[in-house]
């Protein structure tokens, strides 16, 4: 039993450790490339008068691809050298990383009356092994920042200061568009403060951007956002999203009206589940299902974005923990520990070269199929007669409903 002080510091001191040597004797490191991207386009920006969507990293086609807002965002980094930078993103990642374990960890330790420090010491170290977390931090990608800038509306609207909530999810959506998804949530959820705030937060960052970059702006809004090329082969194990799937299928099966319907049955099985979730008043729960259907449903997933999947992995070890039947507490818990070792295992890399076959269409798209899993299946809360009265910080902790 983990009973002192010395005894917890200990073994998330060993935690972390494992967690560390794994990361480092495991292949797969991409040397901070993304960083690279950001840099060298606000760089080339700045300080050669080059054009935000025409830079391309070293000897790669690969640039910039998000809109003007995000590069505004990022001009801060003109002013960097390239280590500098780079420690400067892993800081920001490691402080993003830190609220969302404090916002959706912490309550589980004051629930089960766990060492709260101790908790989110053991979670940090569980989820830093995670693929989609590893690759991010080695990319240098933006992915748990624009993570947390959303949570932190989860945060707002489970606190009661829901004045605030949508700024941060306007804030994302200007830097990346996927999290535009999170608007429709909240009108799903009967948050139309929260969505037009979101909105008007949205707009207003993309205004701005117009401003200062006007030639950027109407080059990616006219041309840059529809060209998936700019992004990479869509067909590429790493692309863990439906249209992934249909892409890594043999030629001969059509494209678009597959991945059209399936996304629309994804849209209307996300569409049920967070409406139940807002007739519960689980917040979390709803965010977390948004996550997934965001992944699901974009064009390209690649694996580090799945870090938009952490709540809802998260919210599924915390309804087998407050689970009381032990079978189903039981098969929760296993549920969340195989998801979680799948996630840490890299495994669909085994198909990189070679994904054709009944195989290659299970393993080689093995996250798509958690994610979907959880879409269908993740548990939320019993729905309480008040609805409508804010949910309290401990709220991702309460009994879980059978889905």
């Amino acid at each position: 039993m983990v009973t002192t002080p010395r005894a917890r510091l200990l073994l998330v001191l060993a935690l972390a450790t494992a967690v560390g040597l794994f990361i480092a004797l495991i292949p797969g490191h991409r040397g901070w490339f993304d960083v690279g991207v950001y840099h060298g386009t606000v760089n080339d920006w700045v300080h050669a008068g080059g054009d935000i969507y025409g830079y391309t990293r070293l000897d790669t086609h690969y640039g910039f691809t998000y809109p003007p807002f995000a590069a505004v965002v990022m001009l801060p980094m003109s002013l960097l050298g390239w280590h500098p930078a780079i420690v400067v993103h892993l800081a920001l990642t490691a402080l993003a990383g830190a609220a969302i374990l404090y916002w959706l960890v912490d309550p589980i330790a004051q629930e089960h009356t766990w060492p709260r420090l101790f908790t989110v010491g053991v979670a940090a170290c569980l989820l830093g092994a995670l693929q989609p977390v590893r690759d991010t931090v080695s990319f240098g990608q933006v992915n748990l920042l624009l993570l947390a800038l959303v949570l932190l509306d989860g945060w707002l609207l489970t606190t009661g200061r829901d004045r605030w909530a949508g700024i941060g999810i306007g804030l994302a959506a200007a830097i990346k568009l996927t999290p535009a998804i999170f608007i429709v949530y909240l009108l799903l959820s009967g948050r139309r403060r929260a969505a037009a705030l979101a909105t008007g937060t949205a707009i207003a960052a993309t205004l701005l951007a117009v401003l200062i970059a006007p030639g950027p702006s109407w080059t990616f809004w006219t041309e840059v956002l529809g060209d998936t090329h700019r992004i990479g082969d869509l067909a590429y194990v790493s692309n863990q999203s439906l249209r992934g799937v249909i892409a890594r299928l043999p030629e001969a099966v059509p494209r678009t009206g597959p991945w059209l319907v399936l996304v629309a049955a994804t849209l209307a099985l996300w569409a049920v589940r967070v409406r139940r979730a807002a007739r519960a008043g689980d917040v979390w729960g709803g965010f977390a299902l948004t996550g997934l259907a965001a992944c699901l449903i974009s064009p390209v997933t690649w694996v580090h974005h799945l870090v938009w999947a952490l709540p809802a992995l998260i919210l599924l070890y915390a309804a087998g923990l407050r689970e009381h039947v032990p079978d189903r507490r039981r098969r929760l818990l296993l549920a969340a520990a195989g998801a979680h070792i799948v996630l840490c295992s890299s495994v669909v890399w085994l198909w990189s070269r070679h994904h054709t076959g009944p195989d290659g269409l299970l393993g080689g798209s093995m996250y798509v199929w958690i994610t979907l899993a959880l879409l269908a299946f993740l548990p939320l809360r019993t729905p309480t007669p008040d609805v409508h009265r804010p949910a309290a910080p401990e709220s991702i902790t309460v009994r879980a409903a059978r889905s």
